[in-house]
């Protein structure tokens, strides 16, 4: 950040959870406080709800579409699976309302515009014994990792990077040319990509081969 204070945007729609946090982090000096109509200039968003409902996790999605913040959710309640959904839905941090004092707040702003998550320690477990689960019971029988593809196409997508053709590739993975070019085009039209070179590109930024 170089010295410049972080931008923060508050989102409740109980006017009093609003007004608090909002004058709570406005005594941080590394913090500035905007309001909703300057919300795209902010580098965080703090989004204060009761639970993280189906409507909540909507919201996060539309709030991760084109140059918005990173989102803290600030939530009431917390259920079981609350954790996973708020994280699968976007935000990059959730508080207990009723531990969110001034520091801890502001700490988890901190937190997000530097990248980094927030998550209180026994939810952290129950979000580990989730995401575990659910690589055991749903992505692991269907040779799913969870960057959504399989082993396969990407054993397929790592010879492609090592310069192999369709055919070497083929050879040393006993497959036939044509279930060569089906992998490549799977995961193509699946992820949006434009030819093998884009599929390369992305599993290589996404740390997969």
């Amino acid at each position: 950040m170089g010295g410049a204070r972080i931008g923060v945007v508050v989102h409740a729609e109980d006017p009093v959870s609003l007004a608090g946090i909002s004058s709570a982090l406005r005594t941080r000096t590394d913090l500035h406080v905007v309001d909703e109509a300057e919300a795209d200039s902010a580098d965080v968003a703090l989004l204060v709800v009761d639970e993280i409902d189906q409507n909540v996790t909507q919201r996060l999605r539309a709030m991760q579409r084109g140059p918005r913040p990173r989102v803290v959710l600030v939530v009431s309640k917390v259920d079981e699976n609350g954790p996973l959904e708020a994280i699968g839905a976007g935000a990059c941090g959730l508080l207990r309302r009723s531990e969110a004092h001034p520091e801890r707040l502001a700490a988890a702003v901190r937190s997000a515009a530097a990248g980094d998550g927030t998550l209180p320690p026994d939810l952290l477990g129950r979000l580990l014994d989730q995401v575990g689960r659910l690589r055991a019971e749903v992505l692991a029988p269907r040779g799913l990792t969870f960057s959504g593809l399989s082993e396969r196409e990407i054993d397929v997508l790592r010879l492609v990077a090592e310069g192999f053709d369709t055919s070497e590739i083929a050879r040393k993975l006993s497959y036939s040319e044509r279930s060569v070019k089906n992998v490549i085009h799977d995961v193509t039209s699946r992820l949006g990509l434009r030819n093998r070179s884009h599929a390369v590109a992305y599993a290589l930024r996404q740390g997969l081969i």
